[in-house]
């Protein structure tokens, strides 16, 4: 998956069975980001990060999502670990993780996402692909990153 490439459509779930689609999104930017396991403590310490900054997104137009192939169990319990408040939706099948690209590696063999970011635009293009992302200092990344670009 490269940028301005059409992003792929999908639908997936919350923890508490909502449905998300890219399509119901699309008004605004999407902010979405692969990360490989609930809890663990890299991936709670970017999503945590995303939470904090999340006003800011929401002031830039863009809808952050949290996608992992855990199940809606571990996601709930990871939402509510580290206290969430944008969505996070699961890929047990791995169906979206394999539309977007996210399944190489070792964490692939493991059937874990890498940890991969996709900022996608109101056209539904992806406008930037973030791999092997810092998940120490990606939230701020996007956000500097994302002032430059026109509305």
């Amino acid at each position: 998956m490269t940028s301005g490439e059409r992003a792929p459509a999908f639908t997936a779930f919350t923890p508490n069975g909502q449905p998300v689609t890219l399509d119901g999104l699309n008004a605004r930017r999407v902010l979405l980001f692969f990360y490989p396991k609930d809890s663990s403590l890299g991936c709670s310490m970017e999503a945590r990060a995303f939470q904090q900054r999340l006003t800011d997104f929401d002031a830039l137009g863009v809808t952050v999502v949290g996608a992992s192939t855990g199940n809606p169990a571990s996601q709930a319990s990871f939402r509510e670990k580290c206290d969430l408040s944008f969505p996070l939706v699961s890929d047990p099948d791995r169906s979206v993780a394999k539309s977007y690209g996210v399944l190489g590696g070792l964490t692939g063999l493991l059937g874990l996402t890498s940890r991969t970011s996709f900022l996608i635009g109101k056209d539904g293009r992806v406008e930037k692909v973030y791999g092997g992302v810092n998940p120490s200092n990606h939230a701020q990344q996007v956000l500097d990153e994302l002032k430059k670009l026109p509305a």
